[in-house]
């Protein structure tokens, strides 16, 4: 027989992660298989942004990645204008930096921790499924062909996706830039925040990383060469002189690579039982620091979905929501992030000037500035709302304050934690849905509506001013799935 689990994901990345450790927090039997057999000690991510801490500490693991990171106060802007993120409404008013391999690593510990079976060293070669499960043809290090069966199979294995192309998806988009120059490297005069900058011959951008090591992304007009070609740090410091003054004494890289940035969307995140999230779903450029963040975004809106539908609470139709949900946020990102890099590659004088310009007044308007520090950092991310629904509908919750009582949790990402709806409520616990939601009080004081009912990824499902016992038993059901068989409340 083949070995059997209830959702297998492809890709253990910070996506497949954090999409694992949310199952196994729901009681999902959960296996992720990864094809290298050991985790990279080199980055390709290393902005962490203020929501993205907000999912991470309703895990319960942000302060720990916090702690080994760099905290970055301020965004640069287009030119030398700063975004001030020290406004942020967050726990986490800032950028943290820090290497890819340290949220991976907080994200593997707690995914293990809760019972998920990591699997490294096995290749997937072949996905088929059917009414009843999907078949997953894998290729373990001993090279002998077996199959492994589950309920759902996600792919979260990058942009050279196995799954997607099993599933004969598209991946339609375009190179958006070519010939880019990365490396990892020391500095002589080390950099407290990233810098960069772009001139007619090019563009640069240099950032601590967070472990001692800086990242410089640089991009040369006149020296478009194939990704494959050599690379030396020669090349990386000539653009960055021209670019930024200095090369800031750039030595000893640990890594040297070009590569290709692609602006891509697979047109659905999901066929039947095979789902995709991260880059294996969309793909765009660095402009911004999105990819990540993006990804691990996808794992919390569509970790709560598959647990329901597993769990057998909810119908499968609610797996249709990720894809109504997360796809135009894919969409939007990809948009952002190829505008900012067109007009960083802006190489008139003129156009530039007024650029930055407008970038200064921006930023020097509070309430405009605040706007698009919440939209860079992911705070601003909110879904649709059916029409005349409370306007905090699908909006991100905030971290409120708890009555003191309220179990262990002291504030609403915490008690977050259990991986559960939350209802906050003034008012006298309603049964019949125990194991599924958890009730909690606001603090005294508190702004919040009179009931709110927050989703395990942290958006608001529904929410009201009174109180009114049968919309909240009607949201409760539409959210949570049937009642319990209780006396009546």
């Amino acid at each position: 027989m083949p070995e059997a689990t209830e959702v297998l994901i492809v890709g253990a990345g910070p996506t497949g992660l954090m999409l694992a450790g949310d199952l196994a927090a729901a009681g999902v039997s959960v296996t992720v298989l990864e094809r290298r057999t050991e985790r990279s000690q080199l980055t390709r991510a290393f902005a962490v942004h203020a929501r993205t801490l907000e999912l991470l500490d309703a895990r319960g693991i942000a302060d720990e990645l916090v702690a080994g990171g760099v905290q970055i106060g301020k965004l640069q802007m287009i030119g030398d204008a700063q975004l001030d993120l020290r406004r942020l409404p967050s726990r986490f008013p800032y950028m943290l930096l820090t290497p890819q391999y340290a949220t991976e690593a907080v994200l593997a510990k707690r995914a293990e921790a809760l019972g998920a079976d990591v699997v490294a060293g096995v290749d997937v070669t072949g996905v088929e499924q059917d009414a009843d499960g999907v078949s997953v043809t894998v290729r373990p290090a001993d090279g002998t062909p077996r199959t492994r069966r589950a309920g759902y199979v996600v792919g979260a294995d990058g942009m050279n996706s196995v799954v997607r192309g099993a599933l004969g998806f598209p991946f339609p988009g375009r190179a958006a830039l070519r010939s880019v120059m990365l490396a990892d490297v020391r500095l002589a005069v080390p950099q407290a925040m990233p810098v960069a900058n772009a001139v007619r011959e090019g563009i640069a951008f240099v950032s601590p990383l967070g472990d001692g090591w800086h990242r410089v992304v640089a991009w040369d007009r006149d020296r478009q060469l194939p990704v494959e070609a050599p690379l030396d740090l020669e090349e990386v410091r000539t653009i960055t002189r021209k670019a930024l003054g200095t090369d800031f004494g750039m030595h000893d890289p640990r890594w040297l690579s070009r590569f290709q940035t692609d602006e891509r969307q697979v047109p659905r995140y999901r066929l039947g039982r095979v789902l995709l999230a991260g880059d294996a779903a969309h793909v765009h450029s660095p402009a911004g620091g999105q990819g990540m963040n993006t990804g691990l975004q996808d794992a919390a809106n569509l970790a709560w979905r598959l647990a329901a539908v597993v769990r057998g609470w909810a119908p499968e139709g609610l797996l249709d929501g990720y894809q109504a949900e997360r796809h135009p946020i894919g969409r939007e990102v990809i948009r952002d992030s190829g505008r900012m890099m067109r007009l960083a590659l802006i190489h008139s004088p003129v156009l530039s000037a007024a650029m930055n310009l407008l970038s200064r007044g921006a930023a020097a308007i509070p309430p405009v500035a605040d706007r698009l520090a919440a939209k860079a950092t992911g705070l601003a991310i909110s879904y649709p709302a059916p029409t005349g629904t409370h306007p905090r509908t699908g909006r991100r919750a905030p971290d409120l304050e708890l009555a003191q009582g309220t179990g262990t949790a002291t504030r609403l990402y915490e008690a977050l934690r259990a991986c559960r709806f939350v209802l906050v409520s003034r008012f006298p616990e309603v049964t019949g849905w125990e194991g599924r939601t958890i009730t909690v009080a606001p603090a005294a004081g508190s702004k919040a509506p009179a009931l709110l009912l927050v989703r395990p990824d942290g958006y608001i499902a529904w929410a009201a001013d009174d109180y009114d016992h049968d919309a909240l038993l009607t949201a409760l059901t539409t959210w949570v799935g049937p009642r319990q068989n209780v006396a009546s409340t």
